[in-house]
């Protein structure tokens, strides 16, 4: 039931009290004069903790870390116009991970609107065909009504990102208007039918696959997984850094469909003859550029589970769409009942275990090898963290060493973008650690990546996550050295980096700090971080021609 507050108040604090019956506990934002009524309120309330970082892609990346771990929208708070620009960033990870989030952003007041106010932007357009929704407070009376629409969108059907844009006179207006109750979302189940229908799909398949992503995953969810993938002794795969929703340990995990994937998944994705798909969109990295699960129609038959009615039909045609939540689906098949006895199957769910197993190995030391063997630092951390520590990451080719070699044990504890984003897991890890602060967070980096937000150092120092940052240097963009390698071999362009003292910068701003050149240092200098109580920056000088764990360069 709604309730009203008698007296006035001004739209900042309608709209703070809104995230509070919304359950928000934290938000990120780099402060701008466009929100000061915001700012003022959030004074009042200490149940919302308000991070200040140092740029605003941090505070919408921190924002979508925030959303994976928890599955409540993340909050990020920018000004207008440049701040709104930067935090476009966070808000396409977000759309393309289906992230909860929302981005509240200050806008111009009315008078100004439509004559090229300072720092204006058409906010409905800018984020229009990059958020989930994109809309304007118009009036202060309608500040609760929006703020709970834009909860309920960020989490329904497919989650994702929901931009709401902040008129200065709707935040300095005042007006005594009602609080409402937070929103409640509904979720979508199976039909009675999809049950059974998979279960008759299942007894006339031969090499069947079960492909897992998106968001949504609860632990119950991940049990109820595992009982059904146990009862019919099925080979699962995780879709592109998607690789925590099943342990890695259970013998029924198979490995990650994405970028380097393994050959032998590769081929057993391509020859499976039922494709159950639950929680993924099988985007194009997860499909093979749709080679691997031809759009529109797979060769093998299709069973596709997803939350959000749009996705079903959209890209693949699946024999048997099911819109239903990834909770409400696998609590369904994990009811199925058991096949007696063997099944035709079982020797292929063996050997692609067996074929994981193999991959996920580290690699001997290559004795032309230079510098630091990522994968052996990979391996040990993967042997040595606790279960529960947190894996973050951004993008670039240092990335296919952790998912080749990691091992994730537990739900929410890997923290890497779907869409490639450069940059994001330092400030993920920040977030995750400010969430989370009794739980070990490590990023990887390569030293492209982390140079996109290395002012998030202060950040950490400022509110004291002591998250551990690994950087992989080797002097440049190692990825797009590779692509360049393969369409102009030796025609070197625009690739190469001249960094930082990466040591000393890290220093500056009082984190502990260490320089690693060979693998057999990492285990003590790792140690030494995480005793120092503060953010650390190990900085592993790895081999250029070592562009990835089985492929070298022949010259730099």
């Amino acid at each position: 039931m709604a309730t009203t507050d008698t007296s006035s108040r001004h739209g900042g604090q309608i709209l703070v009290e809104a995230l509070r019956r919304n359950l928000a506990d934290t938000v990120y934002c780099v402060p701008g004069e466009s929100y000061l009524p915001v700012l003022d309120a959030l004074a009042d309330h200490p149940g919302i903790r308000t991070i200040v970082t140092r740029h605003e892609g941090a505070a919408s990346n921190m924002a979508d870390a925030y959303g994976k771990l928890t599955g409540r929208p993340g909050i990020a708070i920018v000004t207008r116009g440049p701040g709104a620009t930067h935090a476009a960033n966070g808000v396409h990870t977000a759309m393309q991970d289906s992230t909860p989030m929302i981005l509240f952003v200050g806008q111009v007041h009315g008078d100004a609107k439509e004559r090229e106010g300072f720092q204006e932007l058409d906010y409905r357009k800018v984020f229009g065909g990059l958020a989930k929704w994109a809309t304007e407070i118009e009036s202060i009376e309608r500040i609760p009504e929006i703020v709970n629409r834009a909860f309920s969108v960020a989490q329904s059907g497919r989650k994702g990102p929901v931009v709401v844009a902040l008129p200065e006179d709707v935040l300095y207006g005042s007006a005594a208007v009602a609080d409402i109750p937070p929103a409640r979302i509904a979720e979508a189940a199976p039909d009675a039918a999809a049950a059974p229908e998979l279960e008759k799909l299942l007894r006339e398949a031969r090499r069947p696959l079960v492909v897992v992503g998106g968001t949504g995953w609860t632990e119950q969810a991940q049990a109820d997984l595992r009982r059904f993938a146990a009862a019919y002794n099925l080979p699962v795969a995780a879709s592109f850094r998607r690789q925590d929703i099943l342990d890695n340990r259970d013998p029924h995990y198979v490995g990650q469909i994405g970028l380097g994937i393994s050959p032998a998944l590769t081929q057993t994705l391509r020859e499976a003859d039922l494709l159950i798909a639950i929680g993924s969109r099988l985007s194009e990295v997860s499909s093979g550029s749709y080679e691997l699960v031809r759009s529109p129609e797979p060769t093998q038959r299709l069973v596709h589970v997803h939350a959000d009615p749009e996705e079903l039909g959209r890209v693949y045609r699946a024999e048997l769409p099911i819109n239903a939540s990834v909770a409400k689906a696998t609590d369904a098949f994990a009811e199925l009942p058991a096949p007696a006895g063997a099944r035709p199957w079982d020797a292929h769910t063996a050997a692609a275990r067996a074929a994981y197993e193999a991959h996920n190995a580290p690699l001997p030391r290559n004795d032309a090898l230079r510098g630091v063997d990522l994968g052996a630092v990979v391996a040990h951390l993967s042997d040595t963290l606790p279960e529960d520590a947190i894996i973050a990451s951004g993008a670039g080719n240092y990335t296919v060493w952790v998912h080749r070699h990691f091992r994730y044990k537990r739900l929410h504890t890997e923290l890497a973008p779907v869409n490639g984003a450069m940059g994001y897991g330092f400030p993920a890890a920040v977030a995750a650690k400010l969430a989370h602060p009794e739980r070990t967070v490590v990023c990887f980096a390569g030293d492209g990546c982390f140079m996109m937000y290395p002012q998030e150092l202060a950040t950490a120092m400022q509110f004291d996550a002591p998250v551990i940052v690994i950087v992989a240097n080797n002097g440049m963009l190692g990825t797009i050295r590779m692509h360049q390698e393969r369409e102009y071999p030796g025609r070197v362009s625009g690739t190469r980096l001249a960094n930082p003292d990466f040591v000393a910068l890290a220093r500056a701003f009082g984190a502990h700090a260490e320089r690693i050149e060979h693998e057999a240092d990492f285990p003590a200098a790792f140690e030494r971080a995480r005793a120092s109580g503060r953010p650390a920056l190990l900085e592993l000088l790895t081999d250029p021609l070592q562009i990835t764990p089985q492929a070298r360069l022949a010259k730099d």
